[in-house]
């Protein structure tokens, strides 16, 4: 029955691509996050330092023709812990992502699907988590769990679930009343089927946009909790501990926090704008 939906997927798929074409600052934020991307699976090869290695003979030296964006308070290379540092952010962006999608969606289809009591109890419960803000959610279980890496990027995607629950059961109560679900009722299609087969790819759309957008919040979020000694620990390079470290050192050597700050402001501006473009583009009411 899901074929009979308006378009196929590979016209789907073109005319969303049509869309993005027509967005030149789509591109231009989809052109920065891949290079971003790039940078951080060839970061070993692109770095020109061992991000670790201090020189105390080079310590908090300004931007120079040897270190591009100058070194640290123990005199290691910033631009090299600001490549590697791109893996751990972009791994806080997608992961924490990922395990707040693989959770909420189930949770808020049911709720969806079946609606009444179900969907009031679940509903409440998101509504409660909902009354804390995010971020607060985030250092709390960070701090309970302990500071790593591993336990911010958990605790960020469990702070996140509340977002994606309503937004999947508000795209199942869409996708619900659709003709082609009450077709799949009528031959006899079981709710599991009707679930996973009908419902789950047509919300997809705004589960795409909400996630590009909410990677921005994690990577926001991941630098915060570095920032606050509770994400990735030293001298391990991470965004957030390095300007944890240039807080000391903001009137004799700026550039430690320039460096770390500019790339956390231009990666989640090109992550929004992206997410901004994929929803105008996914957005059949719009075409």
């Amino acid at each position: 029955m899901s074929a009979t939906i308006a378009m196929a997927p590979d016209t789907r798929l073109r005319r969303v691509l049509r869309q993005l074409a027509r967005q030149p600052g789509t591109l231009l934020a989809a052109a920065v996050v891949l290079a971003f991307v790039l940078v951080a699976v060839f970061a070993p090869l692109i770095a020109p330092f061992d991000p670790l290695r201090s020189n105390f003979l080079a310590v908090r030296r300004p931007p120079s023709d040897l270190h591009w964006l100058g070194t640290d308070e123990v005199g290691r290379d910033v631009l090299s812990r600001v490549i590697h540092g791109t893996r751990i952010s972009l791994m806080a962006g997608v992961i924490p992502v990922l395990v707040a999608v693989g959770l909420s969606v189930p949770i808020g289809l049911i709720a969806g699907y079946r609606g009444g009591w179900v969907d009031a109890v679940l509903m409440r419960i998101t509504d409660a988590m909902l009354a804390i803000p995010f971020l607060i959610v985030a250092i709390a279980l960070a701090a309970f769990l302990g500071p790593d890496m591993i336990n911010a990027m958990l605790a960020i995607g469990l702070a996140s679930l509340p977002v994606f629950i309503r937004l999947a059961r508000g795209a199942a109560l869409a996708v619900r009343a659709e003709d082609y679900v009450e077709a799949a009722r009528a031959v006899g299609a079981s709710p599991m089927r009707i679930a996973l087969r009908h419902m789950l790819p047509n919300m997809a759309p705004p589960l795409l946009v909400q996630a590009s957008i909410m990677a921005a919040t994690a990577i926001i979020a991941e630098a915060s909790l570095s920032f606050l000694g509770l994400g990735q620990q030293p001298p391990a390079p991470s965004w957030g501990s390095m300007l944890n470290a240039a807080q000391r050192h903001m009137v004799a050597a700026p550039w430690m926090a320039i460096a770390p700050g500019l790339v956390i402001f231009v990666l989640v501006i090109a992550l929004n704008v992206l997410g901004d473009g994929l929803r105008d583009a996914l957005d059949v009411k719009r075409h």
